[in-house]
Formats: structure tokens, sequence, C-alpha cells
């Protein structure tokens, strides 16, 4: 896809600053409001990226579900509005607004929201 058909600006002029003042809830409102359909119930933007760690912001509609997936590195799922239903192996994690949870390296994990929200992903990888 080149430049002209991007939805968002390019990572590399969304990052470049050296200091990032995030309205999470305005990003959300903005997420939200793109014309395009979400994708299995979620919209997501990456909000930051540098070196090892990687900010996701995801807009949940209700049902909206992330499949079973991992990362190579640390994980926190934070809950900024609604509830989140985790599964962790045969875990079952009900997170609802302000809670996080933080997962190890590498487990596989999948994210159902229960209601409309909002949720904070951060990944910070490990080191080979």
């Amino acid at each position: 896809m080149n430049d002209t058909n991007r939805l968002r600006q390019h990572p590399s002029d969304r990052f470049d600053a050296p200091a990032h003042h995030l309205d999470l809830p305005g990003i959300a409102t903005k997420l939200r409001d793109e014309a395009h359909a979400s994708v299995a119930g979620h919209r997501q933007i990456a909000i930051y990226k540098h070196a090892q760690a990687t900010l996701v912001l995801y807009a949940f509609e209700q049902g909206g579900e992330i499949p079973i997936h991992s990362a190579s590195g640390v994980v926190t799922i934070h809950v900024l509005q609604g509830r989140l239903t985790v599964h962790v192996g045969t875990d079952q994690h009900l997170l609802a607004t302000g809670q996080l949870l933080v997962l190890a390296p590498s487990v596989p994990h999948s994210v159902r929201a229960t209601e409309p929200g909002e949720m904070l992903l951060t990944v910070h990888m490990v080191p080979s």
C-alpha cells in the first residue's frame, strides 16, 4: 500500500518526536469515527513504538475479539473502559475498567470484549 492510500500518518512520522503526550480517550474517539469497517469487532492503532516497546490502543465493539496469539515479549493488557475476557490456557481473566493483566513472553492468549470499550496493549520485547 503506498502512502496516498494510508488510513493514518506513517509510523515514522507519528513516533519521531522526543516526547509524546497521548490523549487516549481522544484517540479512541477518532478510531471509532474512522470511515472503514472494524475487523473482528475492533479497531486498533499503534500509538508509540521505539526499540523494544510498542503501545497499541484498541477500541472494541461488544463481542469484538482478538484470536489466540502470542508475542515474544512481556504483554500488558490495561482495560481503559469496558470489560474484557482474556483466555490464557485454561484460565479465564475477567477484566474491568482500570484493571491490568501482565503476561510473560510467548504466552498464548485471546481477548474478547463483553461490552464496548478500550484497551491499551503494551509489548516489551525481550532481547534474544
